[in-house]
């Protein structure tokens, strides 16, 4: 079965996979409101380069949303 696409709330360009992990991790498990990279950037007022990192460190911590 395919997964459906997931697009970004604010510039509905296609969310990639770690977009989506962050939005869960750093917002609610069951979010239904996803952003891209850019976007989440944005909104947490960080830069995405901030945001990759923290990816890896939740990669590195063993979280399954980022595996």
């Amino acid at each position: 079965m395919a997964k459906r696409k997931v697009y970004c709330q604010i510039c509905e360009s296609d969310v990639e996979k770690v977009s989506v992990a962050l939005c869960k991790k750093l917002f609610d498990k069951k979010t239904k409101k996803f952003y891209c990279l850019q976007c989440l950037a944005n909104h947490l007022d960080v830069t995405t380069e901030d945001l990759l990192e923290k990816a890896e460190e939740f990669k590195a911590e063993g979280c399954p949303l980022f595996s």
